[in-house]
């Protein structure tokens, strides 16, 4: 199987280097710059799953061909040139594997292919890159899941399965991907929603008092999903809350640490779109509607000189 990757990232460029130490034929698309920095420097994870470095990993500046499977990880910002970019290798056989957050992207992708070639994505992953290009793992969490969002097996999804599987990070082929993309999508925003609200790592909101607000957020934005049609599952309610309240955890949101370096981030992705169908749906959001302002009043600021 041909895969494609999409960027070379902090998620793209720890899952295609992972794919390529396992002997699959992945190749990653990226711009001029980091072509340069990979062919100089190789490509670099340090993780506590085990370091890892490619020497000259396979890329390309735009697909001459088409590929089965394209792993897209852009941010939300990127998602119109990333489409531009991959167009080149999309068959009448490939599979789109998106792993952005919140939910517009998919409709976008869809229009824009076609759904039939658009799968459901998602990862759990804490990473960032370096400027000089390595790619830092934070923690030992490194998932990814995906399906196709109306077909919950199919000898393309078999295949996809074989060729992400014992790879060195865990791969699940969910039959009902789209209620865990729901399921992610209210983890997310709760937990940068409340971590930029605050400027603060999870230990640190529960040390000063303030781990009800977590439990609120939790709650507002699971009855967004539940108004949606997407209850989330009391289970994954119960360990999200006491993931995102363990005294001392020092997690923060990867949102949270973009404010911090004065970078754009996904507000509209992750908490304008859902605040939106709040709205739709007559929902009392109180806090959501403060950490929107709040990451509104930022993008704002970064306007100004």
């Amino acid at each position: 199987m041909r895969i494609l990757i999409v960027g070379a990232g902090a998620t793209g460029g720890y899952f295609g280097a992972r794919l390529l130490d396992a002997g699959r034929d992945a190749t990653f698309l990226v711009r001029p710059a980091r072509a340069a920095q990979l062919a100089a420097e190789g490509l670099t994870i340090d993780s506590p799953c085990g370091n890892l470095h490619i020497a000259n990993p396979p890329g390309t500046l735009r697909p001459e061909h088409p590929y089965d499977l394209i792993v897209l990880s852009c941010k939300a910002q990127d998602l119109a040139g990333a489409m531009d970019s991959l167009a080149p290798a999309v068959g009448p056989d490939s599979a789109i594997l998106p792993l952005l957050n919140g939910m517009a992207h998919m409709q976008a992708l869809d229009q824009r292919f076609g759904a039939e070639h658009v799968l459901g994505g998602a990862t759990n992953i804490s990473s960032v890159r370096t400027p000089e290009g390595r790619i830092l793992h934070l923690n030992t969490v490194h998932r990814l899941y995906f399906g196709d969002r109306t077909t919950p097996t199919s000898p393309r999804l078999e295949r996809i399965a074989a060729a992400l599987a014992d790879a060195n990070f865990e791969s699940h082929l969910r039959p009902d991907i789209q209620h865990d993309l729901w399921q992610k999508w209210v983890a997310i925003a709760t937990a940068a929603g409340i971590t930029c609200l605050m400027r603060a790592a999870a230990g640190d909101i529960v040390a000063a008092g303030a781990g009800p607000l977590i439990h609120q957020l939790l709650d507002e934005n699971a009855s967004i999903a539940s108004a949606e049609g997407f209850p989330p599952q009391p289970q994954f309610l119960a360990e999200t809350l006491g993931f995102l309240t363990r005294p001392g955890s020092r997690f923060t949101a990867s949102m949270l640490r973009d404010i911090e370096s004065n970078h754009p981030i996904e507000a509209q992705a992750i908490i304008g779109d859902l605040l939106a169908l709040a709205h739709r749906h007559a929902l009392p959001v109180p806090l959501l509607t403060v950490v929107d302002a709040h990451l509104r009043a930022y993008e704002a600021r970064r306007r100004h000189p």
